[in-house]
């Protein structure tokens, strides 16, 4: 499991837009603190209400320096319509070949909706460096983060 202290895996993915841009974290490492919030999948009302916790507070999050990025096994497709349907101003990075939630030790399935290989509620906060500075993950899927502690960790990065 990532936690603190640790370098933080880097991965390639795909954004969730309409041009399906390719993403390379690596790219986003020494412009200020990077927020990676797994999510389980878009259109469900835990992640709906933990993304949509982000974006309330994303003006914070962008005032003290940081990139906030989604992350989650769905498709650029659902993951660009989920954020137009929720005027989500950050971007959503597909992880689809799973290896980002791989390389986080996040995969969880839940048989019983037919689920498999998506990402467990998780934030981290990297550091300029791409060190994590920050860890949680969520002991049951349907929690939120402590977003105060979250902009408390950017804040400290």
């Amino acid at each position: 499991m990532v936690s603190s202290g640790d370098t933080a895996p880097t991965f390639t993915a795909t954004l969730g837009t309409a041009d399906h841009e390719p993403f390379d974290l690596a790219d986003h490492l020494g412009d200020g603190p990077v927020v990676l919030a797994f999510f389980p999948g878009a259109f469900t009302p835990p992640c709906r209400n933990e993304l949509l916790g982000f974006q309330e507070r994303l003006g914070d999050f962008h005032d003290a320096g940081a990139t906030v990025l989604g992350v989650s096994a769905d498709s650029p497709f659902s993951q660009g319509a989920f954020r137009e349907e929720h005027g989500l101003e950050f971007d959503l990075v597909s992880d689809m070949a799973g290896d980002a939630i791989r390389a986080y030790d996040l995969e969880m399935s839940i048989p019983d909706l037919g689920l498999h290989g998506i990402a467990n509620r998780a934030v981290f906060v990297l550091d300029d460096d791409g060190a994590v500075t920050f860890s949680w993950v969520a002991d049951d899927p349907t929690n939120e983060p402590d977003y105060d502690a979250v902009l408390d960790a950017v804040e400290a990065a």
